[in-house]
């Protein structure tokens, strides 16, 4: 799951940010409104969270914002402020779920879940990730490319639906260590590049076109030349 993270307060959000990878979920983190709707523009997510109480961009101007847009991904506001008439102000700006702190973690993650499984949310609809010729099915856990059955190890099938949900987009070995395996990235091993070079001799030989590429400096990159 891919979710967006938009709190100003330091300490809750590393807290938070580090509970939500432990759930094997990919996070993306803002400090504030005009910094959350950006990343909500440009990225694609499963659910978004967010503070009320923000600089700039307030929770429920952002609300607004991304609806005026026609984003729909589910959203879930988080405040302070309990009282019934704040919680209905935040679903009436366009959330769709609202959280008083404090709360529990585990009451937290619940409400991503329940968030996540809504009619169309694309965490759950998503059966199949596609990319160029190449085909995962989340639920059977195969892949095709052109057709042809590939064989993956658990791993290498992580580290492939990690690339399929990030396609273009160019990752580093410490963010694939830690939002892959939630490892801390030893730069004393060559375990990642390792891993994508056995996925590569699966994935891409034998095949016209490469689609897993190296940027050097910067990490790896599932792309069509």
């Amino acid at each position: 799951m891919h979710i967006l993270l938009i709190e100003d307060e330091v300490k809750t959000l590393q807290s938070l940010q580090q509970g939500l990878e432990e759930q094997q979920w990919t996070v993306d983190i803002a400090y504030d409104g005009q910094t959350g709707r950006r990343l909500a523009e440009q990225q694609s997510y499963d659910v978004i969270v967010s503070d009320i109480i923000l600089p700039g961009t307030n929770g429920l101007e952002l609300c607004r914002a991304l609806r005026r847009l026609g984003l729909n991904t589910p959203i879930l506001l988080l405040s302070a402020l309990g009282d019934p008439h704040d919680k209905v102000s935040g679903l009436e700006a366009g959330a769709d779920d609202y959280l008083a702190k404090p709360f529990d973690f585990r009451e937290f993650v619940a409400r991503i879940k329940a968030l996540a499984r809504r009619p169309g949310s694309a965490f759950y609809a998503e059966k199949t990730l596609r990319f160029a010729d190449l085909v995962l099915d989340m639920e059977a856990k195969t892949v095709h490319r052109a057709g042809k059955k590939i064989n993956l190890t658990p791993r290498e099938l992580s580290l492939l639906e990690f690339f399929l949900r990030h396609p273009g987009k160019v990752m580093s070995k410490a963010e694939i260590s830690e939002k892959v395996w939630d490892l801390d990235f030893d730069t004393g091993t060559n375990v990642i590049e390792v891993y994508v070079n056995y996925l590569r001799n699966k994935v891409d030989k034998g095949f016209d076109h490469k689609l897993i590429h190296t940027v050097f400096g910067q990490g790896y990159v599932l792309k069509e030349m």
